[in-house]
């Protein structure tokens, strides 16, 4: 079993000025964050427009980042929705040879209750040949996953490994890490409370912003998750103004615009997403002055 424990980074999907995707950003993206310290990739998350690329999209998606990646570090791969039985129909028929886990994200839009909640993860995690990394984000789902059904969920399956919590609920974290069983990986999915969560037990963080400062970003982690507060806090105090800046207006136009600044990748989002506006451009490049990457 692998540990999901360190900087995971949710990947954008680079797109050209005719929104086709762009696999030579893709590449540099990719072979950035793997010589830069970060020690997990997540295909096809939130951050990588998931709901604006198309089936076969994705399958190609997987397919090049699983040969630039060639082994190098895990790869996650995002499977969610609404609809439990599509959710299983794609697992059935998606191709898991480079793959190591699944982050499924708990139901959007439907608003089930924590029963249906809990009723959506177990189908998932009774047919799913890889560990699942569920996803609480109920900024995006208008529903909250309750730690008391997380927990109930990592108590009853043992290929449900982890948690993603994007709450932005410190409470919440705190009592995911009181209460987890031993081994399960509470892991954060706020750029902002990340180290934080680390320092108090947590397994680390699926990162926004890391994808464009995997080395300053992974190794904060690594010192909270070491328990080196006055070290982790000196990098999370100046990557503050930055790790704010992204989340200004949409993920992923901030994102993409820091992405843009530093010559990786163009700033391209598909609707109904926008770019970042000139105002947070200017921001942003003047945050990446402040940090010398310039």
């Amino acid at each position: 079993m692998i540990n999901f424990i360190g900087t995971g980074v949710a990947l954008i999907t680079p797109f050209k000025s005719d929104l086709s995707i762009d696999y030579d950003a893709l590449q540099r993206l990719v072979e950035y964050n793997i010589e830069n310290g970060t020690d997990y990739l997540v295909i096809s998350g939130t951050t990588g427009e998931s709901v604006t690329v198309t089936t076969e999209e994705k399958k190609t998606l997987v397919k090049f980042i699983a040969k630039v990646n060639s082994g190098r570090l895990p790869l996650v791969l995002g499977i969610g929705g609404n609809n439990t039985a599509a959710v299983i129909s794609e697992i059935k028929t998606t191709d898991f040879s480079n793959i190591d886990a699944i982050l499924s994200v708990s139901p959007y839009y439907s608003k089930p209750t924590q029963e249906g909640i809990y009723q959506h993860f177990k189908a998932i995690a009774e047919i799913s040949p890889k560990p699942i990394i569920m996803y609480n984000v109920p900024g995006r789902t208008s529903s909250n996953m309750l730690p008391e059904t997380t927990l109930r969920l990592a108590n009853d399956f043992e290929n449900i490994i982890a948690v993603k919590e994007a709450g932005n609920n410190v409470h919440q974290y705190l009592e995911l890490l009181r209460s987890k069983p031993d081994g399960f990986l509470v892991i954060s999915g706020d750029d902002d409370l990340a180290l934080g969560v680390a320092l108090a037990g947590g397994s680390g963080v699926i990162s926004v912003i890391g994808q464009a400062l995997p080395k300053e970003f992974s190794e904060m982690i690594r010192l909270g998750i070491a328990g080196k507060a006055k070290e982790a806090y000196s990098i999370h105090f100046k990557l503050m103004p930055i790790t704010g800046l992204i989340f200004s207006e949409n993920n992923p136009a901030g994102i993409k615009a820091v992405l843009d600044a530093l010559n990786i990748s163009k700033s391209h989002v598909r609707l109904p997403l926008v770019e970042a506006t000139d105002k947070l451009k200017k921001n942003i490049e003047m945050a990446i002055r402040d940090l010398g990457k310039s």
